[in-house]
């Protein structure tokens, strides 16, 4: 097999991505008052938090959510 036989017949065989790309995911307006908040984590931190998310059919950002307010509500500060 020749290599453009070889890349033809790749790329043939490519199936489309199951997830859409990041951005679509959760796009966010020009207008948003949105911030970045992040950090670094080890892997199995990252892991166990993607299969948790996929297990309760919802996402990282809303888990992470949920984990922060828990966090203000015992610091007694105001939840938004």
């Amino acid at each position: 097999m020749s290599p453009s036989d070889f890349a033809s017949a790749l790329s043939k065989n490519q199936s489309p991505s199951p997830h859409p790309p990041a951005a679509s995911r959760h796009p966010v307006s020009p207008k948003s008052k949105r911030k970045h908040v992040g950090g670094y984590f080890e892997p199995e931190v990252a892991r166990r938090l993607r299969i948790l998310a996929s297990e309760e059919d919802t996402t990282v950002q809303e888990l992470l959510t949920e984990a922060l307010r828990l966090m203000f509500k015992k610091r007694g500060l105001s939840v938004l």
